[in-house]
């Protein structure tokens, strides 16, 4: 599967490198807001990079086709891709936690044309701990729910993954509590407060590259996909499903 990446910072230049990596992908090109460095060196890979921008993108995808959009730059992007995309009928995978409701409502209007798939955080482990604590939050809805995220100390908004849980759990954002510490790249902890015993579901994001298998992992599930628009957790309880199924008929 030939991939375009969008954005090249540091999420987007470790998912580079884990893409670059995997037999099954071909990581065609990297395109940033100004289109530097012309070309970044993955391995023995010469990536070629270019300015993402709404005159000069139809062009570019002519020169250089690929099948798939992994997005992991701002908000704003989308609107530069999201008629090609349309057009084209291009896989799309982006992790952006910060799109408003008409950008998300967008998103979604592009699952018509394509598959696409949004996740705030796009790690394979945080979208599992999701689905374990809805689960949990259904088993004992009369349990007290605390969310704690902790980030990188120059990370200035409220974790869209804690308010992804939050939403999940039906609990208001005054149930999470940031903090901001160097040195971190990303912890999500659900508490569940029971009487008489206390449940903590934890994720550790150890290093950025996590971001790059979520999103490789992500791209080989939706080959099996029709066109629409996606949630992780759709993918991983297609696979949950897959598994219930396999262990009714063995």
């Amino acid at each position: 599967m030939k991939v375009g990446l969008i954005g090249y910072g540091k999420a987007g230049s470790a998912v580079a490198q884990v893409l670059s990596e995997d037999p099954r992908y071909d990581l065609q090109w990297i395109a940033t807001r100004s289109g530097n460095p012309t070309a970044v060196t993955l391995g023995e890979q010469t990536i070629p990079v270019t300015a993402l921008t709404q005159e000069h993108l139809s062009d570019w995808l002519d020169q250089h086709p690929v099948d798939a959009l992994v997005d992991f730059s701002n908000a704003a992007s989308a609107a530069i891709y999201s008629d090609e995309v349309q057009r084209r009928g291009l896989t799309v995978v982006t992790a952006i936690s910060s799109y408003d409701d008409s950008q998300l409502d967008r998103m979604r209007e592009l699952g018509k044309y394509a598959k696409v798939l949004c996740s705030p955080n796009i790690t394979v482990g945080i979208n599992f701990l999701i689905m374990a604590a809805r689960l949990l939050r259904e088993i004992a809805p009369f349990a007290d729910v605390e969310i704690l995220e902790q980030h990188f100390r120059d990370k200035p908004e409220v974790s869209g993954t804690a308010k992804k849980i939050a939403e999940s759990l039906d609990v208001g954002g005054e149930k999470i509590t940031s903090m901001r510490l160097g040195g971190i790249v990303g912890h999500h902890e659900v508490i569940f407060g029971f009487p008489y015993q206390t449940v903590r579901l934890i994720h550790d994001s150890i290093k950025r590259e996590a971001f790059g298998t979520g999103a490789a992992f992500a791209l080989n599930e939706l080959r099996n996909c029709p066109q629409g628009f996606y949630t992780f957790d759709d993918l991983l309880m297609k696979r949950v499903r897959a598994q219930i199924l396999a262990g009714h008929t063995s």
